[in-house]
């Protein structure tokens, strides 16, 4: 109750992002009940929806991530002086954000459920004439409990990982005076925490990847893994490396952009450039790994455009359907980490502020902060489309 208290009377722009991961989750819903229907209505190609199912994880994977990050900036998870005394500390905040985060998530599996039954005629009749009645095997049988089972999925991944994210660490609330003392101090030491370690890493899996992807695309083609859709088959080599490849980028995000940090402060910065590079090397945690994944997700894309954007074979709408819910997902992931990060700092500008900074620096900090990114990862990720889609189109 006290959830849903506190989802009433949210902010207009907090209830969006709840909206958001509702959406997501229903979408994801639709492409495991469409899986499932798959399974009934052809109860002799066992292996090709099993392979459907697995296809299902990566958006699954996408909307667990977005809704972490909704619950990391959600501001009734933000731990304030005095609530432990009502019994809302740490744990039972983790608590009350994986309620929420259930809340929205359930919701989205029920619209999920319902737009499903309509369009195969569960409900009122075949809606469109019956056109998606083949599609959606609507003569199959559907069992109860596996419906359950994978509507749960969603809502029971989300709130699991959000109790974990904010019992390991919320978003910080420091006093200004414990920030704005050492923001624009010497370059050597940018957190009392260790910068990132896992950029080796990333470098590594990422060249595994590609290295797979090449060897693997080498084959006859026997081993396939089907896509949820119209698009025939992929080698399972090929979307093993892609994996491996995403898992590196993400892996070295973190590396990546503490390392434009210290590019930005390198020959002799001036106070903006000093200010830019610190608090992206105190960020680079924060908004590095949604940036690796969003840089491991638009490479796969151009890759897939290079290999079937100009075939004349159209790829399916549940495809469709789960590269729209990947792309969406990973890039409101990476809006939401940045909005956590500016809330976390918010009490460092103010701080500077004060202290006499023209606001125009603090524009001029966040300009350099996000062009510094853009040097990097937008090369990167065209080098590594190029990469994974070499061995493939020759």
């Amino acid at each position: 109750m006290l959830a849903l208290r506190l989802a009433r009377g949210s902010h207009p722009l907090v209830l969006l992002r709840r909206l958001l991961v509702a959406a997501a989750s229903a979408g994801v819903g639709f492409l495991l009940l469409c899986t499932l229907s798959y399974a009934s209505g052809h109860p002799a190609h066992s292996t090709a929806a099993v392979l459907r199912l697995l296809w299902c994880f990566v958006p699954l994977a996408a909307t667990v991530q977005f809704a972490v990050a909704v619950a990391r900036t959600d501001p009734s998870t933000r731990p304030r002086s005095g609530l432990s005394a009502v019994g809302l500390g740490p744990v039972r905040l983790a608590l009350l954000a994986a309620v929420s985060t259930a809340v929205s998530c359930t919701l989205g599996s029920m619209v999920a459920l319902l737009f499903f039954l309509h369009l195969r005629g569960d409900l009122t009749g075949l809606p469109f004439d019956g056109a998606a009645a083949g599609p959606l095997d609507a003569g199959a049988p559907l069992p109860l409990a596996a419906v359950l089972v994978l509507l749960a999925l969603v809502p029971v991944a989300a709130a699991g990982a959000s109790a974990l994210a904010l019992r390991a660490g919320p978003v910080s609330t420091a006093a200004p005076d414990d920030t704005s003392s050492d923001v624009l101090t010497e370059p050597e030491a940018p957190d009392p925490a260790a910068p990132p370690t896992g950029l080796p890493w990333g470098v590594a899996l990422a060249a595994a990847g590609l290295a797979v992807e090449a060897y693997m695309s080498r084959g006859d083609g026997h081993s396939l893994l089907p896509l949820p859709g119209r698009l025939d088959a992929t080698p399972a080599g090929v979307l093993v490396g892609w994996t491996l490849t995403a898992v590196g980028l993400a892996v070295a995000g973190p590396g990546l952009a503490h390392l434009c940090g210290r590019l930005l402060q390198s020959a002799r910065p001036g106070a903006v450039r000093l200010l830019a590079g610190r608090v992206l090397m105190d960020e680079a945690r924060r908004i590095g790994r949604p940036l690796g994944v969003v840089c491991a997700v638009l490479s796969a894309a151009v890759a897939g455009y290079a290999l079937y954007g100009t075939d004349a074979h159209p790829l399916g709408p549940l495809t469709e359907l789960g590269a729209v819910l990947v792309l969406g997902c990973t890039t409101a992931t990476l809006l939401t980490s940045a909005l956590e990060a500016r809330q976390a700092r918010e009490q460092t500008s103010q701080a500077l502020l004060r202290l006499g900074a023209p606001a125009s620096a603090l524009r001029a900090a966040t300009a350099l902060r996000t062009v510094a990114l853009l040097l990097v990862f937008a090369p990167l990720t065209w080098l590594i489309a190029e990469l994974a889609a070499l061995p493939l189109t020759a």
